[in-house]
């Protein structure tokens, strides 16, 4: 284990005030060793607080050096759900077919999938990705997408091969 760094932000008010434990992390942990083959190096549970979670999302990608950070939770309707504009500002380009593919996946259990606003994208050389904070979703997002997280944290870091295998399409 140890090809990336991946970090791991719950954004919800009751678990960073600890009024409810985090059920989202030990998912995210099981299917980052069954994907990439690493574990979850660096969490936080912070509140729905857009400073608070800008800070924090700037500082695990650029001083912590998460090659791969994932951010559960906020990405909802709710006026407290703030994830996905802080993420905007946070990336330099967006990834929105990763976020396409997650609500797709997660239309074939829900229609509510189409209410989730997760985005996806990079800063640096580091992919961010937003999952819901359900772990049922949080699940489904991330298999949706996890065959193709191997590939774009090489391509993104210029590390090693890409799978070159794009179904004959040229990509």
């Amino acid at each position: 284990m140890g090809k990336w760094k991946v970090g791991v932000i719950s954004a919800s008010d009751s678990i960073a005030r600890g009024d409810r434990a985090d059920d989202r992390i030990p998912i995210i942990r099981n299917l980052t060793r069954d994907w990439l083959d690493v574990d979850v190096a660096v969490y936080r549970a912070v509140t729905d607080d857009m400073e608070e979670l800008q800070e924090n999302m700037i500082e695990l990608v650029d001083r912590e050096k998460c090659d791969l950070l994932i951010v559960t939770g906020g990405t909802g309707l709710s006026p407290r759900d703030v994830t996905p504009e802080v993420t905007a500002w946070v990336i330099d380009r967006p990834v929105p077919g990763l976020a396409e593919e997650m609500r797709r996946a997660g239309l074939q259990q829900s229609r509510r999938a189409m209410l989730t606003r997760a985005v996806a994208g990079t800063r640096g050389n580091s992919l961010i990705i937003n999952l819901p904070g359900n772990s049922k979703g949080v699940e489904i997002c991330f298999n949706a997408i996890g065959d193709m997280l191997a590939d774009a944290l090489h391509i993104l870091q210029g590390t090693g091969e890409a799978n070159e295998d794009w179904g004959g399409l040229g990509w």
